[in-house]
């Protein structure tokens, strides 16, 4: 993906962004953000009465928050072209991913209780 987006930075065919473009991502973004938000505060709220595998759903909540916010920190770092900011970004981009799910595989461990 990377290298595809280098291709297309260093050719010289103009592009002709859509006008939903900008609009339909950032609204996916804000609502992402917001949603998951939800998820772990009612993930937090509600571990005390369902236990430990509630709340290790919530942390995976956070983690993905965290992924949300950034894509925000990586959209300044290109808008000031910070190199160093922008592949410190893209080396790490995955990384609360993978935590969301370690997370997640936590709490799925959790929720089984053998009688």
């Amino acid at each position: 993906m990377i290298a595809m987006l280098v291709t297309l930075a260093q050719a010289e065919t103009t592009f002709h962004q859509p006008g939903y473009f900008t609009p339909v991502i950032l609204g996916m973004l804000v609502l992402g953000a917001v949603t998951w938000l939800i998820a772990a505060v009612l993930g937090f709220a509600r571990a005390r009465a369902f236990g430990s595998s509630a709340r290790w759903f919530s942390y995976a909540a956070v983690c993905l928050i965290l992924f949300h916010l950034q894509f925000i920190v990586f959209g300044f770092s290109l808008l000031s072209e910070d190199n160093n900011l922008i592949f410190g970004i893209l080396t790490f981009f995955n990384v609360f991913v993978v935590l969301a799910a370690v997370c997640a595989i936590m709490g799925f461990i959790r929720l089984t209780s053998p009688r």
